[in-house]
């Protein structure tokens, strides 16, 4: 007679991604919550200054565009709606200093004032603009 084993062997193999991942859980764990010590072993005076610092804060500019289009620097009304107009008050006002500029424009005001705004501020060479807008209500 013969007799045949049923035993199939079985390829007995260990799946290694869990412990991967636990394993770069355990790392990004031990990077996020590791504090460097910022002291110094070396004790320095630093030399002193005479005068004191100032430090001016940052003017800005604010442009706003009410709905009929006409311009206003800081709350003060420009004569007309032009370029040219906005332009010389803009070079004026920031005296040769790049100054952030924030425009606020009416939401019923004509979109050629906004864009004619934001072209002048271009050609200004000013980087630092933003558009306040506001939440609807609810």
């Amino acid at each position: 007679m013969n007799f045949h084993s049923s035993n199939i062997e079985e390829d007995a193999n260990i799946n290694l991604t869990p412990l991967i991942d636990v394993v770069f859980l355990l790392l990004i764990f031990f990077m996020v919550s590791t504090t460097f010590d910022t002291t110094s072993q070396l004790k320095i005076n630093l030399p002193e200054a005479s005068q004191e610092q100032t430090s001016v804060p940052p003017q800005k500019l604010n442009l706003l565009i009410d709905a009929k289009g006409n311009f206003y620097i800081n709350s003060r009304e420009l004569t007309n709606n032009r370029s040219a107009t906005l332009k010389a008050a803009l070079e004026r006002v920031m005296a040769g200093n790049k100054l952030p500029i924030v425009i606020q424009s009416d939401a019923d005001s004509p979109v050629q004032s906004l864009v004619t705004a934001m072209d002048v501020v271009g050609q200004l060479g000013l980087s630092q603009v933003s558009i306040a807008t506001t939440r609807p209500i609810e």
